[in-house]
């Protein structure tokens, strides 16, 4: 048998015709490489190479078997690749609320990424109106959104409570027209608030609509404007308003779900729904 080791040793020096500068290629003693091929003349019961002042040339013998040696060299890498090659990297698109990416992130989403190193995650953030239209176009594999209601092919995660607050000892919850801090449209909270928002309330001025929780708790803390806000955010520069006693719209409780694609790799999904499950106590206490 011909082994690849005594092989490549036998091409170096075809190649370089010098022991020394083949025994640098192949980071090996001249005295090791000369064993080498002392190995393979034996193996093959004739004289591959002939020695001189000026270096080595190939026998008769040695030119024929260098053609099979190119060859067999070559398949042996072909069939190493084959065997060592890895799969193809699974790409999961997932939509979070910008809202609560940093939850996600710190309690699931990165070990999920570390535990299943052949899974390519890509992560998108908008408001669960927008992350719910665009699961619907195709956009993504699977997205965690907050609803009022119940929605066909969710999969409830948990309930978040939101709460109106206003700067602590602060002059906007008193103002006639309500300054008012919101994120975008198709955000499911700010649809709430208009849809129950009646005329005998004060009328709503919006002040900020931005998707940036910080920038909507900083325009509470500044006294700029009143919000609803999750539970969580509540600090002690805020103060929670009562909606009956400061005559604002009433807030539901929201579900936070996760929805599937339905054409998504369902092994890949369903492994990435049991991570965030394991998770769900960080999450909701958070």
């Amino acid at each position: 048998m011909l082994k690849i080791e005594l092989l490549n040793s036998f091409i170096a020096v075809a190649e370089t015709g010098n022991l020394s500068k083949a025994a640098q290629r192949m980071c090996r003693t001249q005295s090791a490489l000369s064993l080498k091929i002392k190995r393979l003349e034996e193996s093959v019961g004739q004289t591959l190479l002939e020695r001189d002042n000026r270096g080595v040339t190939l026998t008769d013998a040695g030119e024929k078997l260098l053609n099979y040696a190119y060859q067999l060299v070559a398949l042996n890498n072909q069939a190493f690749d084959a065997m060592t090659e890895q799969p193809k990297p699974t790409l999961l698109r997932i939509g979070v609320p910008t809202d609560y990416v940093k939850w996600y992130l710190e309690s699931g989403l990165i070990e999920f990424i570390r535990e299943f190193t052949s899974i390519q995650l890509v992560i998108d953030t908008d408001v669960s109106g927008n992350l719910i239209s665009r699961l619907n176009n195709g956009e993504f594999d699977a997205i965690i959104a907050t609803h009022w209601q119940p929605q066909p092919q969710a999969e409830l995660l948990f309930e978040r409570n939101f709460v109106w607050v206003g700067a602590k000892n602060g002059q906007a919850k008193l103002a006639q027209q309500i300054p008012m801090a919101l994120y975008p449209e198709n955000c499911p909270i700010r649809t709430q608030v208009f849809a129950n928002h009646s005329i005998s309330m004060r009328p709503i001025h919006l002040t900020l609509s931005t998707p940036c929780p910080y920038a909507l708790c900083s325009a509470v803390e500044a006294d700029l404007a009143i919000a609803p806000i999750a539970e969580f955010r509540v600090n002690e520069h805020m103060e929670q308003l009562d909606a009956a006693e400061h005559n604002l719209p009433q807030l539901p409780a929201f579900n936070e779900s996760i929805y599937i694609n339905p054409n998504a790799d369902k092994h890949t999904v369903r492994q990435l729904v049991a991570l965030i499950k394991a998770n769900l106590n960080s999450m909701v206490h958070k």
